[in-house]
């Protein structure tokens, strides 16, 4: 489903305003919880978990954990249980949350911008291979997460953060999450408007506060100012994106209701230009409508999405205006169509004040403690105090001299970071998976990485931007509907009738030109064994039947189920 910035495409249709009846809605006057979640955040807010992670549980262990606390609060401050090792993806919905839970636990530290000091990520490697057994990756929401974590470390983990600025407050739960930026605001010679005051300014005045710590569900937010979109903006919560408005300049276009996991949704323009310094108010009173007027009675409509197919963007907008900011908002432009196919920023690329910025593309967001540093310490050596990361799951080095720039890109290379990748190691995405996440049924990072490989060797001529995206299960945290190839991993029959782990292939989405989700053909499933095989196959009959510079999304949209199998 392809759709302009002016209409996105939906799944979700429109429907009545008031059709839903006891939905949870706070501002009618449903405040009784209608389910445990709901229960245990009236009990005490998520918040108030750190005092007893401090001063009970990091001290009398694993056993200790309120389950209340262990499988709810404790995400407000970045953690989960992770899984425990050795169970297979065929029980994941079949046990009990406790017979999944290892008594360890993944970290999130929380990276809004994904801006990163030298001294930052020196110390999240230290953390990492203090504390987590040298584990770390780049999520593709900027956020760094480490696994392994015990509880008796996390009162020292957090002290070590919060010395260089960090901290891992509300990386999960039901409040906003990390605000994702663009990587290169205030330093792209490209860009229309740097969102980064707004970005620090909601970060300091609600991340932690009370008045938005009990959400329906999560909310994630975007803001950039680059013409690359860099933010994937469309599957977002609330997003602002750069535009120059005819009369008053530079500023941002609103949009609201994205999201994927199960049902998938692309955010909805409100047609609002907003100035820089409004964009906090703005994305306050949106947050204050998610809080007041979003459905709580089901977990699986908790989302802004769902009351936004309810409403549509005319009545949200009217809401916002009238109850929460109490002023009409300006008519604006919609946002031209992005301005490259990659949005990554992979590569050399001059800054503004004519020194570079160098993007390098680690596997599938995996890395380690010990190469982190290092990649602290490259930078350091090249003059570089700033560093960034992507929604891409990729890294950017800033602020480095003209003369600098060859003997960094060695440095990174060296550490088999490529600045130049191939479409495969620059465009493949993969989620947690198997390996620590209790949701997954198959095995993400070592299956996407595996993948590179076997694709870079067996098609080194191929040039044309893809992206890959290998999801451990249903619920998208690799965004499998909007990549051009998504695998949404699930228990498969091979060819000698044994269940085994495969994905079910999406193939065709996109973000940005034509923004809309991949098509499923019926019945078609790889195993994780012949993946190679079919991403081969399947690319060489885009190479054949494609028109002269057509998109991969654009012929898997009009080729046959045949050419797609």
């Amino acid at each position: 489903m392809a759709a302009t910035p002016e209409q996105p495409a939906t799944t979700t249709p429109r429907r009545k305003a008031g059709r839903h009846r006891g939905e949870g809605q706070w501002a009618v006057g449903h405040h009784t919880p209608l389910n445990g979640n709901e229960q245990f955040k009236k009990d005490d807010d998520g918040l108030n978990v750190r005092t007893r992670i401090e001063t009970i549980y990091s001290k009398r262990g694993f056993d200790s954990i309120d389950p209340n606390d262990l499988r709810g609060r404790m995400r407000w401050w970045g953690l989960y249980t992770q899984r425990k090792p050795g169970i297979d993806g065929g029980k994941t919905a079949v046990l009990e949350p406790e017979e999944l839970d290892d008594k360890y636990f993944m970290l999130r530290v929380r990276i809004d911008g994904g801006r990163l000091t030298t001294a930052q990520l020196r110390v999240i490697g230290e953390i990492s291979q203090e504390y987590a057994r040298g584990t770390a990756d780049i999520t593709d929401r900027q956020n760094i997460q480490l696994h392994w974590i015990r509880i008796e470390d996390v009162p020292a983990i957090w002290e070590k953060l919060e010395a260089v600025g960090l901290s891992t407050t509300e990386a999960c739960g039901d409040c906003p999450r990390v605000i994702i930026g663009s990587p290169v605001a205030g330093i792209a010679a490209d860009e229309i408007i740097d969102g980064t005051p707004a970005v620090d300014e909601i970060h300091d005045r609600y991340i932690g506060s009370r008045e938005f710590s009990n959400l329906p569900r999560k909310f994630k937010t975007a803001i950039s100012g680059s013409p690359v979109q860099d933010v994937v903006h469309e599957i977002n919560d609330i997003a602002f994106v750069g535009v120059v408005h005819p009369e008053h300049g530079p500023g941002f276009d609103v949009w609201v209701g994205g999201g994927l996991s199960t049902n998938p949704r692309l955010a909805e323009r409100l047609g609002a230009w907003v100035p820089v310094d409004e964009v906090p108010d703005v994305w306050a009173g949106v947050v204050g409508i998610f809080r007041d007027y979003g459905y709580r009675r089901l977990r699986t409509r908790a989302r802004l999405k769902f009351l936004m197919a309810d409403w549509g963007p005319a009545k949200f907008r009217q809401v916002l205006e009238d109850e929460y900011l109490k002023r009409p908002l300006l008519d604006g432009p919609a946002p031209e169509q992005p301005s490259n196919r990659w949005r990554d920023h992979v590569g050399v690329h001059e800054q503004q004040d004519g020194r570079f910025y160098v993007g390098f593309a680690p596997r599938v967001g995996r890395v380690d403690g010990a190469t982190l540093a290092k990649i602290a310490d490259l930078a350091a050596a090249h003059g570089s105090d700033r560093l960034r990361t992507t929604v891409e799951q990729k890294m950017l080095i800033l602020d480095v001299e003209r003369d600098q720039v060859d003997s960094l890109v060695a440095g990174l290379e060296a550490l088999d970071f490529q600045v130049k990748p191939s479409p495969f190691r620059r465009g493949t995405m993969a989620c947690t998976g198997i390996e620590f996440c209790k949701l997954a049924i198959v095995e993400t990072k070592a299956r996407g990485a595996a993948l590179i490989d076997e694709l870079e060797r067996r098609l080194p001529d191929f040039d044309e931007p893809l992206t890959i995206n290998v999801n451990g299960c249903p619920n998208a945290c690799a965004r499998i509907q909007t990549a051009d190839i998504g695998l949404k991993g699930q228990l498969v029959l091979d060819a000698d009738g044994n269940q085994v782990e495969g994905f079910q292939v999406h193939l065709g989405g996109a973000l940005g030109l034509e923004a809309g989700f991949g098509r499923k053909v019926r019945g078609l499933k790889v195993t994780s064994a012949e993946l190679p095989d079919y991403v081969e196959r399947v690319l060489g009959r885009f190479q054949k039947e494609r028109e002269d510079g057509e998109r991969f999304a654009t012929w898997a949209a009009r080729a046959s189920a045949e050419s797609l199998s």
